[in-house]
């Protein structure tokens, strides 16, 4: 159940995301998720691929559907991650380098047009409500968002989250909503992955801004991944409550 109105406003929060959740992963995020409770982080936001590779997720794993029904009665939220993941197309662009620069794969939804976005957005929504898991919001591949992608959600979707806030109302003005940047520990420089942690550690000083982490699959290959999340957890979530994407865009 999402808190409280205001509840995100009075308390310290961290809002943690399990990325890239389908049924080649769905093991290792399964062993994340639990890994996150031994961390008493009790609510988390899961993104889940509806058709990676075209294939309905309902029908590849049905174990993973009733872990995420589960993992909703529990109170974790589900947000719908894309259709199928894949590659952009067309030409390169600006948010075509952004989405490169955050480390697997591009943005999901560049160069396409607005019908081709409402198709592709639509069609993810229907499988993955057919198999019983409708979405609460919507997070775009590498937060790579287009206009066309954002006038599609604001008619589908309650929320989404972008790289820097959670929007909510879709006739809101933009820029209203509270400062919330999406942090994560892997991304795709030496550089950027030894920065992280510190980065990460000031922000949570800030007492009014939520702390978002996004958490990848492939973080269970990397040791020191785990090791610095955990020493991230260690230190910047005592003290704060954990809340969903949705409980952002609610305050």
């Amino acid at each position: 159940m999402p808190l409280q109105a205001g509840v995100c406003e009075r308390r310290r929060t961290i809002a943690v995301a399990i990325h890239g959740i389908e049924p080649a992963t769905f093991e290792r995020c399964a062993l994340i998720r639990d890994w996150l409770a031994d961390h008493e982080i009790d609510r988390v936001t899961l993104l889940v691929i509806p058709a990676r590779d075209m294939h309905p997720v309902g029908e590849r794993s049905p174990e993973m559907v009733a872990w995420l029904g589960e993992r909703r009665r529990e109170g974790d939220v589900i947000a719908q991650h894309g259709f199928r993941h894949g590659h952009g197309h067309g030409h390169i662009s600006a948010r075509r380098l952004f989405a490169r620069s955050q480390g697997h794969r591009g943005g999901e939804f560049l160069g396409l047009g607005l019908q081709e976005t409402q198709r592709a957005v639509h069609a993810g929504w229907r499988v993955m409500k057919l198999a019983g898991i409708e979405p609460d919001g919507f997070v775009a591949p590498s937060y790579a968002y287009t206009p066309a992608l954002r006038e599609t959600l604001s008619r589908r979707f309650r929320w989404w989250a972008e790289l820097l806030r959670v929007r909510s109302s879709p006739t809101g003005d933009r820029g209203r909503e509270p400062l919330a940047p999406a942090w994560s520990l892997t991304p795709s420089t030496s550089f950027g992955r030894l920065l992280a942690p510190g980065v990460i550690r000031a922000c949570a000083l800030v007492p009014k801004m939520a702390l978002r982490l996004d958490v990848h699959p492939s973080d269970l290959e990397h040791p020191r991944h785990m090791m610095a999340l955990e020493r991230v957890l260690e230190r910047c979530a005592a003290g704060r409550t954990a809340v969903t994407y949705q409980d952002l865009a609610e305050r």
